[in-house]
C-alpha cells in the first residue's frame, strides 16, 4: 500500500479509536480546593457549586463511648443536614481540631443517616482522639464527598471529571 494511502486513512484510524474509548486524550480530572471548614457550612458539589444543603455541628463534648468506656473520654458530636432527603445527598468530613484549627481527626459522615427520630436531620459521631483535652472544635469541611467518580487513571472510558479535593488527615491545618 503506497504511503500516502496509509497517512490518508491515519486520521480515520485514530477517530474510531478516541470514539471507541479506547484513548486517554478526552478525558480529564479536575479536583475541587477545599473549602473553609467551619461548625455550619453550605456543602459544595465537586465543581465548587453551592448544594441547598448546609450541615452544621450542632454540640459536642468529651465522654466515654458508652460500649467502649474503658477507652476514656472520645468526641462525640451531633450534626444536622437542612436540604437534604432521607435516601441519597451529601457527605461531609467532620473533624476534631485544635485551638489553631489543626485536625486531630477526621471521619465522614454522611446525610443518608441523619434522620433522627422525629425526621429531624440530624446524626452522631464519635472521634477517638489520641489528647481529647486538646480539641478546640468539631468542624466540617463543606466539600461534598458523596460522590467521588472513578478517575482517568482507574477507567478511561468512564472516568474522570471532577473530584472531591482529598479528604483532611490528622496535621492538616483547617
Amino acid at each position: 500500500m503506497p504511503p500516502t494511502r496509509i497517512l490518508a486513512g491515519a486520521p480515520l484510524a485514530l477517530l474510531l479509536l478516541a470514539l471507541s474509548g479506547c484513548s486517554s486524550w478526552g478525558c480529564t480530572d479536575t479536583t475541587a480546593k477545599r473549602g473553609k471548614a467551619g461548625v455550619r457550612v453550605q456543602v459544595e458539589d465537586a465543581t465548587g457549586r453551592p448544594l441547598d444543603v448546609t450541615a452544621e455541628v450542632v454540640d459536642w463534648r468529651l465522654e466515654p463511648h458508652p460500649q467502649v468506656p474503658d477507652r476514656g473520654d472520645e468526641v462525640h458530636f451531633h450534626y444536622r443536614f437542612d436540604g437534604a432527603d432521607e435516601y441519597s445527598g451529601p457527605a461531609v468530613d467532620a473533624c476534631a481540631v485544635d485551638k489553631q484549627r489543626v485536625a486531630m481527626l477526621c471521619q465522614t459522615v454522611y446525610s443518608s443517616e441523619a434522620f433522627g427520630p422525629n425526621g429531624d436531620h440530624t446524626g452522631d459521631a464519635w472521634l477517638e482522639v489520641e489528647h481529647p483535652e486538646q480539641v478546640a472544635a468539631v468542624l466540617l469541611i463543606p466539600n461534598d464527598r458523596s460522590q467521588d467518580r472513578r478517575t482517568c487513571e482507574q477507567d478511561v472510558k468512564d472516568g474522570g471529571g471532577p473530584h472531591p479535593p482529598k479528604p483532611a488527615f490528622k496535621g492538616d491545618q483547617l
